[in-house]
């Protein structure tokens, strides 16, 4: 079991000119274990929830009211699980810089300086985002190890599932699609109509279109073939465009792909754009998929259905081995009866379990 915390509680009024100026106060609303949660931190998961409900649309104070009673619950399921981590031995280091090097690759940028100047560019703390992703990175290691990897269900289960919820796996007929293009013109600049193609022109990439689908026929890789050769806005993704049902694409093309198979790929085929070849990914047929086709999804939506109860079970237990201690007027919906209360003693003042941090804080305690 833990060590308990000592924190002072000699101090109840504080007087704000005796304070340096570089002083940042910080008013605790939480302890959990040898950690704390500030006013600060419960206010910035607010406004992250707001933001992000401004970003799908939806109304970001109605958003917060909804959610508002459970968010010092879920900071203090996020300090559980990141001092869980810590027992574990679980740094996520090596998946943070992943994740970070993948992220400047889709954005484009050429170092890991770039990504942190357009973090900042867009008002954010580099600094935050980063132990933010850090922090999901190593919740969710936690979750897999201690509460997913015990998770099992039978096959009569999954059969269950299916049946039960076969209007929900009604789909239309669908083909998944990936080009590549060859444009006669480009645009002199990002965003601009490319001139019309002269004759020449327009014969160098026809010719250069059916290269490309020779070198498709002798067997070279569709995607890697996109990102050397396409002129299309995919290249990077390898060609990908996604999923077309009847009647999105225009007729010539729903009629040449919709009569291919899986891995099977169209002639050269001019557009206005070019001259394009399509590769059908999967194809999907109308109507209720059998069970062996959407098994994993059934198995994941069956892993998904339990998995809550089992982490909020999960996340009682580890309340009931903390010492958690919430200050008057703030509750946490997690809580478990069983919990024990810490007794406090004179020691010296807490501090945040933060690294790095360069300005020196004071709290005001309970």
């Amino acid at each position: 079991m833990r060590k308990l915390l000592l924190v002072s509680l000699a101090v109840f009024v504080f007087v704000v000119t005796a304070f340096a100026a570089d002083t940042v106060i910080e008013e605790i609303v939480a302890r959990v274990n040898n950690s704390i949660i500030t006013r600060n931190e419960l206010q910035k998961a607010k406004d992250q929830l707001a933001a992000e409900a401004r970003e799908k649309g939806e109304n970001p104070d109605q958003a917060v009211a909804k959610h508002q009673q459970d968010m010092l619950r879920d900071l203090i399921d996020q300090q559980l699980l990141i001092q869980k981590a810590a027992d574990l031995g679980i740094t996520g280091d090596t998946e943070l810089i992943k994740k970070l090097d993948d992220m400047r690759k889709q954005m484009g940028l050429n170092s890991m300086e770039d990504l942190e100047k357009a973090a900042e560019q867009q008002g954010i703390s580099y600094e935050d985002f980063r132990q933010n992703l850090r922090n999901s990175i190593i919740t969710q290691a936690v979750i897999g190890r201690e509460v997913g990897s015990h998770i099992q269900f039978t096959k009569d289960e999954t059969q269950k599932f299916y049946d039960e919820h076969k209007h929900e796996l009604e789909r239309p007929e669908q083909v998944y699609l990936s080009e590549i293009l060859i444009a006669p013109t480009k645009p002199a600049k990002e965003g601009d109509q490319p001139p019309d193609p002269t004759a020449d022109q327009l014969a160098a990439a026809e010719k250069k279109a059916n290269d490309v689908l020779a070198e498709l026929k002798k067997g070279a890789k569709f995607e890697d073939v996109a990102k050397k050769d396409s002129d299309g806005p995919t290249a990077a993704q390898g060609g990908d465009l996604g999923a077309f049902g009847r009647g999105m694409l225009a007729k010539e093309l729903e009629d040449k792909t919709f009569g291919l198979k899986k891995g099977e790929f169209t002639d050269v085929i001019r557009t206005r754009q070019g001259f394009v070849i399509l590769k059908v990914n999967e194809h999907t047929t109308a109507g209720v998929p059998p069970l062996k086709d959407v098994e994993p999804n059934v198995q994941e939506a069956i892993y998904l259905q339990k998995l809550q109860p089992a982490l909020r079970a999960y996340l009682t237990k580890l309340r009931e081995e903390a010492y958690i201690d919430i200050k008057e007027g703030y509750a946490d919906t997690g809580a478990s009866p069983n919990q024990t209360r810490p007794v406090f003693m004179a020691a010296d003042s807490p501090t945040d379990g933060k690294e790095g941090k360069k300005k020196k804080k004071k709290f005001l305690l309970f």
